[in-house]
């Protein structure tokens, strides 16, 4: 599989350890730039509709760096209708037999769709490379056509940004360690996940070969450092939103009209035969 350069490699230590340097942001900090960021968001939202844009989010990264976590952030205050949450399972006998993009691109964006992509067609260049689920033939066709469709992508008009949240080989073991003791989060955690332990290095070198065929000029990776959950969310969302030209589109508020007079003989209250206890 394909190595770093040195100077990749150099640039990559550094970025970490610059990261890890770095102070770790506090709750309450947290929250103020997240809600002035999910306020630009809405305002993405609002032009995506209004200029029936089509825009593509795809989220890659090691186990446990945060990808489900960045994208609910993203989501929380927006409307399901424009920015789609996609996370496929695993592909079924049908689509198997399929072109291997075929799945992901019926879920492509229509007019005024924002998709994000928890995970997406890399699967192939990473858990399926790694774990041997594809041939070694069907792994380099893939990274030989990754970058041609994706051109196309771009070129029909589609807004396409390729995120990578990278976390430490510590870092990693830490969070699986918590998903263990945390029973709210015990479905986060799979045998093919936890293998992501092991075989570190192995991933790292299909990474690295990934990156390496598929970063391109016109659709290019983004490297999330994310030891520091929060940072990381509020990097990528910023850098999201710098990469889409949108503005502010003015809303069509509708105005509160007076309610109706309360009609004789009508007292308000509904009834039915069971409630819900008030327990709190």
């Amino acid at each position: 599989m394909g190595k770093k350069s040195k100077n990749e490699s150099r640039n990559s230590d550094i970025t970490a350890a610059s990261d890890a340097r770095l102070p770790k942001i506090k709750r309450k900090q947290f929250e103020e730039e997240l809600a002035k960021l999910q306020v630009e968001l809405t305002r993405l939202q609002a032009w995506t509709v209004a200029e029936g844009a089509r825009v593509i989010v795809v989220f890659e990264g090691r186990d446990t760096a945060g990808k489900g976590g960045v994208i609910a952030r993203i989501m929380q205050r927006c409307s399901p209708r424009v920015f789609k949450h996609v996370a496929l399972p695993a592909p079924s006998g049908r689509e198997k037999s399929q072109i291997y993009i075929q799945r992901y691109m019926a879920h492509f964006p229509a007019a005024g769709e924002i998709i994000l992509f928890d995970r997406s067609w890399y699967n192939r260049a990473g858990v399926e490379r790694v774990m041997g689920f594809c041939s070694d033939e069907q792994y380099q066709r893939f990274l030989k056509l990754a970058p041609a469709i994706e051109r196309e992508v771009v070129n029909s008009g589609i807004y396409l940004l390729k995120y990578f949240l990278d976390v430490s080989q510590d870092e990693q073991r830490r969070r699986f360690e918590a998903r263990i003791e945390d029973p709210v989060r015990h479905w986060k955690l799979s045998p093919m996940d936890v293998e992501s332990v092991r075989r570190w290095w192995d991933y790292t070198e299909a990474y690295q070969a990934m990156l390496a065929a598929t970063d391109t000029p016109l659709t290019p990776w983004y490297i999330v450092p994310a030891d520091d959950k929060r940072r990381a969310r509020l990097n990528l969302i910023s850098h999201m939103l710098s990469q889409i030209p949108y503005k502010k589109v003015k809303p069509d508020l509708p105005k509160i009209p007076k309610a109706q007079e309360q009609p004789k003989g009508v007292d308000g209250e509904l009834r039915a035969t069971q409630a819900v206890p008030s327990l709190f």
